[in-house]
């Protein structure tokens, strides 16, 4: 890779003049407008006379392509190309050798130029958030089209200016160094100089000057036109918002099912081996580390499916535990001690699949919560299906004195689990209640059914 060439050691303003020469996105922009201009070059030779002398070449070439640039508009795919044109060539990526560039241009060789800019109280960078201010999918409305129109007439208009002057700016530097050194040289273009003068070498230099702050303001504006011309449009940005939101929402289930999961099978496997070690009985033990591994083995399947989901960042429900799945939930919590009585009515199987997949989890957590707290005690589970409402009810007897728990906090914790009850019961348009009542741990819940088929 070629070394970057540094800015020489000049005065501020004389080194923050020649900056944008030193720079790979100047050069980019530039490449951008010049290729605007072929499409009116082309089309120039196939008027006849466009190049002939007299015949003002540059002015057809700006007008003959107007028509073809409008209905290309038309066209969605447009958009996209011009939109990953823009992408590449007006803001930094893979061509730049390093550091990072915002809109008007301004270069961090270091790649901190946000860093250093909130140090000295200056602006932010803003090159990757302008790049990905511009949308690469096709039109989608006449509003987008409307847009990438206006787009293709100023790159249009603009490029053939700059190509123009590209071309005739350097050919002036010629003809005033001609003129200097007493060689004229004739051009067809321009006027040729009648009486050469040493002098007319220090013009010289202003023509290519000239050229050069004409391309970095043209590169400068084009890249600043770009997101408002070729920016996603309201309808995408609400689009894009929505994804963003349900993929928040998502992870934020996925953690909430760890957390129920994962607390459920250590819960066991802590209960288990408490109970093993008090019994000393081999049959006991034998049984509470078969009951450690089965409920282990769950736990390692649901991170297992949590971490695939969040790698692929999609959203399968297909194979996540349902309410028909609530036999191993109950053997689970039998297995760690606790008399479970079990009423199951209705057809679980049928009861729509958001509603069952968190009525599992609800159970899973109520379960888990009364051996965190109360131990192998008897519990009563009670899962009902009608036509239109699922309830779950969980009780167990209160131990002596009331544990933390009943004032919503968990040893431990901060009684996320039940909060993330109420939550779920709530998200699916029902209603949760937590608490002692009667002598007895209650958690029940009522959640409707026609809202989630």
């Amino acid at each position: 890779m070629l070394p970057t060439p540094s800015v020489p050691a000049l005065p501020a303003p004389l080194r923050a003049a020649v900056r944008p020469l030193f720079r790979t996105v100047t050069y980019s922009r530039w490449l951008h407008l010049l290729v605007a201009s072929v499409l009116g070059i082309l089309c120039g030779f196939f008027r006849s006379g466009t190049f002939a002398p007299g015949g003002r070449p540059w002015l057809w070439i700006a007008v003959l392509p107007l028509p073809l640039a409008l209905l290309a508009a038309l066209v969605p795919a447009v958009r996209r190309f011009e939109g990953i044109q823009a992408r590449l060539l007006l803001f930094p990526g893979p061509h730049a050798a390093h550091g990072t560039y915002d809109a008007g241009g301004t270069y961090d060789a270091g790649g901190t130029h946000e860093a250093h800019g909130r140090a000295a109280g200056g602006r932010r960078g803003t090159g990757r958030s302008g790049a990905h201010a511009i949308s690469t999918t096709p039109s989608a409305t006449w509003a987008d089209r409307c847009r990438t129109a206006v787009w293709l007439l100023l790159r249009l208009e603009a490029g053939v200016a700059l190509t123009a002057l590209s071309i005739q700016l350097p050919a002036l530097t010629a003809v005033f160094v001609g003129a200097g050194t007493g060689h004229p040289v004739q051009l067809r273009s321009l006027p040729a100089i009648a009486s050469p003068q040493w002098w007319y070498l220090l013009l010289a230099p202003l023509p290519m000057a000239l050229l050069f702050a004409v391309a970095v303001v043209a590169g400068r504006g084009m890249a600043a036109a770009a997101p408002r011309l070729l920016g996603p449009s309201a309808a995408e940005r609400l689009a894009a918002l929505e994804t963003r939101t349900e993929r928040l929402l998502e992870h934020n289930r996925l953690a909430q099912e760890l957390h129920d999961s994962i607390g459920h099978a250590l819960t066991v496997a802590v209960v288990q081996a408490g109970a093993a070690r008090a019994a000393g009985s081999p049959e006991f033990t034998d049984r509470a580390l078969a009951a450690i591994e089965e409920t282990g083995r769950q736990a390692l399947d649901d991170l297992e499916r949590a971490l695939r989901l969040l790698r692929q960042d999609t959203t399968r429900s297909a194979d996540r535990p349902t309410l028909a799945d609530a036999a191993r939930l109950l053997e689970s919590a039998r297995a760690a001690g606790s008399t479970v009585s079990a009423e199951l009515h209705g057809a679980l199987e049928e009861v729509p699949g958001p509603v069952s997949r968190e009525g599992y989890r609800m159970v899973q957590e109520a379960l888990t919560n009364v051996l965190r707290h109360a131990g192998p005690v008897a519990v009563s589970v009670r899962i009902a299906a009608s036509r239109d409402e699922l309830e779950l009810d969980i009780r167990n007897p209160l131990p002596a004195p009331v544990p933390a728990d009943a004032a919503g906090a968990v040893p431990g914790g901060r009684g996320r689990g039940l909060r993330g009850i109420r939550e779920r019961a709530a998200l699916l348009g029902g209603v949760a209640e937590t608490g002692p009542r009667d002598g007895e741990w209650r958690v029940r819940a009522r959640l409707p059914l026609h809202l989630a088929s």
